[in-house]
């Protein structure tokens, strides 16, 4: 019940934009792939144990790529063991220090994110990619309307869609012109409507795979908010291959917030969506409390399937129609229990999140299990 079709309901379809591939370590990105997502460790890298623990809990989380800031010799010493004990290809951050892109490169990052122009000759350039091309490592050109060249700013007055769009053709062709085709670009600002707008001619004047993000958005409601209509109108016109979420929260929570945008697009599915009322003077429960409990309950679920959790019967029912698992309140504690839309059993207060965290579980091994036999059929035709 929780599948998208596509051109069964067609206003729910949107057309990706056609990019070339790259790949990210095993990632592909671009070309038809998975939109990915990505976070960013906010540990000091050298401190190693700290780094792979809070790369667990993302890799936990549901991460794709994690990229970790490489700022001195120690974090590009420390890289080695980071990259083998990471479940997820990582990305060196690299500002102003062609010799860090060296050591990255060296150490098995899978990408370098860089902005060519900015790490000096044409000769420091060539020795980037030439330590990319030799370790199989892609690049991510990272355009920022807070730090645009000077050149940029005094010919356009301002940060402006058109100056970030130049920067980013001027970096490609520093890669291009070394025969480098392994990039993908990001052109981000704080500003929601000069990110999109820089996004949307960047869309055109490309074809190689994007990274989107809303950069410096805020903390975590006002920063999801934003990074939501930035990002969401941007991925719902088709456009982004790769998304991070960029919050003054936990790396974990841009993981959830990505997923969540994805989610709400249906361009990709991954643990249990949540459809759940505000709640008011006519709920049977208490649902904000309950909500809480089940999604963190929940987050252990990788397995896609719907959830609904409503109040009372005015839109219950209804609800729960569409979803796999559905919740309605009742009067004097008694509550109805939909599966798969239809009115199954009842539950009381006690025992109501313990239960309806035992029907998810179950019904996510039973969609395992059948997606596991379909696979085998397909095997042995």
């Amino acid at each position: 019940m929780s599948e998208h079709n596509p051109g069964l309901r067609p206003w729910r379809d949107i057309a990706r934009r056609q990019s070339r591939q790259i790949m990210v370590g095993n990632v592909p990105v671009g070309g038809g792939a998975p939109v990915t997502v990505q976070t960013m460790t906010n540990t000091l890298t050298h401190d190693v144990k700290a780094t792979i623990d809070q790369i667990r809990r993302c890799e936990d989380a549901g991460v794709d790529i994690i990229r970790v800031s490489c700022p001195d010799e120690e974090s590009t010493a420390a890289l080695k063991q980071i990259v083998r004990a990471a479940r997820v290809p990582i990305v060196a951050d690299i500002h102003f220090h062609y010799k860090r892109a060296l050591e990255a490169a060296d150490a098995g990052a899978a990408c370098l994110r860089i902005n060519p122009g900015n790490i000096g000759s044409a000769a420091r350039v060539k020795e980037v990619v030439d330590a990319a091309k030799a370790n199989n490592c892609s690049i991510r050109i990272g355009v920022n309307a807070g730090s645009l060249e000077r050149d940029l700013l005094e010919k356009y007055g301002e940060p402006c869609p058109e100056a970030l769009v130049e920067s980013a053709l001027d970096h490609i062709k520093l890669l291009q012109d070394q025969d480098f085709h392994e990039y993908k670009v990001a052109v981000k600002a704080s500003d929601v409507f000069l990110a999109v707008a820089a996004y949307m001619q960047l869309a055109d004047a490309v074809d190689c795979p994007l990274h989107l993000g809303i950069t410096e958005a805020g903390g975590l409601i006002g920063g999801t908010v934003k990074s939501a209509i930035g990002i969401g109108n941007l991925l719902w016109a088709g456009i982004g291959d790769t998304i991070r979420v960029s919050l003054s929260a936990e790396p974990e929570e841009e993981v959830r917030v990505g997923y969540e945008m994805l989610k709400t697009l249906g361009i990709r599915t991954r643990g249990v969506k949540v459809i759940s009322c505000p709640s008011c003077a006519r709920q049977g429960f208490d649902v904000i409390r309950t909500v809480q409990a089940l999604e963190e309950r929940l987050q252990h679920i990788n397995t896609p399937l719907s959830l609904s959790v409503l109040g009372c019967v005015v839109n219950g029912p209804g609800e729960a129609r569409e979803t796999d698992i559905g919740l309605t309140g009742g009067g004097n504690g008694k509550h109805m229990v939909y599966l798969s839309g239809v009115t199954d059993h009842t539950i009381q207060d006690a025992d109501m999140v313990d239960h309806i965290v035992r029907l998810v579980e179950a019904k996510a091994a039973e969609i395992e299990a059948a997606a596991s036999d379909a696979g085998q059929v397909q095997a042995a035709e």
